[in-house]
């Protein structure tokens, strides 16, 4: 409808705010209070511009970081935008992009259903469609704002030495779909406070954006493709909660005279109603290439069961798998609970693990 205006409620820990999507036009302030972390502006039709004083923190003012850009509907994000997080609201900077290819069951399917087999659970023939996501540094004020939302504050390697268990992070790296960065200017040359930030930016005034990636960027890049790399993304709703899951291959390792193969996996839980569901159980079956068929079941999710409210309406993690094959599926179900004590299932979309056939040897920590 012409002039309607539409808004969204994002949360950066207790925080919240509301961002106009149409009908604002022009650079707006981004504002943060004090050292604690972002806080987006509430950007409504006219000038005006608040924090809630139900939850502005006690002696906090509010300062400008930035101005608002107008997010692009076409084209990639360059080395160097800044830019805040339309869900979890943090700030962060774009190091380079990934095509993903994204495997979205919500979308309507010609091919019939097929029965159950090791792929996936009464699944239908889904095709990839080409999708941008990006690599990204998370400032590090805005993390303890998110901890409770977000799990996926880091990028875990396998260590390189005789443990085949040992894994290592990267802190603050992301992996960030192109509809969920809200673009922003600063005139801070070290608009976010990141240990690698510098080291892989260069401020230079004369481009835009003023941060352009240095050598060291491109031989870490380079270098740790094959663990970074980001190719499948799958996604599948289920009454209103919406799962996106996106595989990574990790390496291989020898043990006891066997190769044991790793994956990380990133799964993004979203409510798309207004409706509050908590998660309860996972059920995962996990199916390799050597025949086994293995089924797990638990309590919640990374040691929660996070709450999914209109307030605060996803939750993110990460965990890892490991098999003793070179590919398998994982595919399952999170059982949820409304507030009247009912349950429902959620289906986890099935996802292929694969390994890298030409395989090296995985990094062993940062070298620039």
């Amino acid at each position: 409808m012409a002039g309607c205006v539409a808004r969204r409620a994002l949360t950066v820990g207790s925080r919240w705010w509301s961002r106009s999507l149409t009908g604002t036009r022009g650079p707006r302030p981004l504002c943060a209070a004090g050292e604690v972390g972002a806080f987006p502006p509430v950007a409504t039709t006219t000038t005006r511009r608040h924090l809630s004083s139900r939850n502005r923190p006690e002696g906090k003012v509010l300062e400008t970081v930035g101005v608002f850009e107008v997010p692009k509907q076409n084209g990639k994000y360059e080395t160097g935008q800044l830019f805040l997080h339309s869900v979890f609201g943090y700030r962060g900077v774009v190091l380079f992009p990934w095509q993903a290819r994204l495997y979205d069951r919500d979308v309507a399917s010609a091919a019939p259903e097929k029965a159950e087999n090791p792929a996936g659970h009464g699944s239908k023939e889904v095709k990839g469609k080409t999708h941008t996501y990006y690599q990204v540094l998370i400032d590090a004020r805005d993390c303890p704002h998110i901890s409770q939302r977000s799990q996926t504050e880091a990028v875990t390697f396998l260590a390189n030495h005789d443990d085949s268990r040992a894994l290592y992070a990267i802190p603050g790296l992301d992996y960030v779909s192109h509809e969920d960065i809200l673009p922003y200017t600063s005139t801070d040359q070290v608009p976010i406070q990141h240990e690698l930030f510098e080291r892989f930016l260069l401020y230079d005034q004369t481009k835009a954006p003023p941060f352009v990636a240095r050598e060291t960027l491109r031989a870490w890049q380079e270098k740790n493709h094959p663990w970074l790399e980001l190719s499948d993304v799958h996604r599948e709703t289920t009454e209103n909660i919406r799962v996106t899951v996106i595989p990574f291959y990790m390496g291989m390792r020898e043990a006891q005279n066997s190769h044991v193969y790793w994956w990380r996996y990133c799964i993004r839980l979203e409510n798309l109603d207004s409706d509050v569901v908590q998660l309860r159980e996972r059920h995962w079956r996990i199916f390799s290439l050597s025949g086994t068929l293995e089924t797990v079941r638990g309590r919640g999710v990374v040691g929660r069961e996070p709450v999914l409210s209109k307030e605060q309406p996803a939750f993110q993690y990460s965990s890892h798998v490991s098999l003793q094959a070179s590919s398998g599926h994982m595919w399952g179900t999170f059982r949820f609970e409304r507030p009247d004590g009912s349950h429902f299932d959620v289906r986890i979309p099935p996802f292929s693990l694969e390994s890298n056939k030409d395989e090296k040897t995985p990094p062993s920590g940062l070298h620039w």
